[in-house]
């Protein structure tokens, strides 16, 4: 069932954090990074190079992972 309510978090912010998942789903970023991934396999997601907001290294790594969903007509 979550999996169902990621795919449609994602349709509808068509890019977000692996933070704002976690916020959203209050579930384990390596688990949402499975289901993430099979997403990705199936081609309804893509990873987006994670970009660098500085030297300082204080941000959470997953607030800088984003996820970008890509297939609009399939469930």
């Amino acid at each position: 069932m979550i999996l169902q309510q990621l795919q449609t978090y994602l349709r509808t912010h068509s890019q977000t954090s692996l933070e704002e998942l976690v916020c959203q789903f209050q579930t384990d970023a390596d688990a949402l990074r499975g289901m993430l991934n099979l997403l990705i396999r199936k081609g309804r997601v893509r990873k987006l190079a994670g970009k660098q907001c500085g030297s300082c290294h204080s941000c959470a790594p997953e607030s800088l992972e984003l996820y970008e969903w890509v297939n609009s007509d399939s469930t």
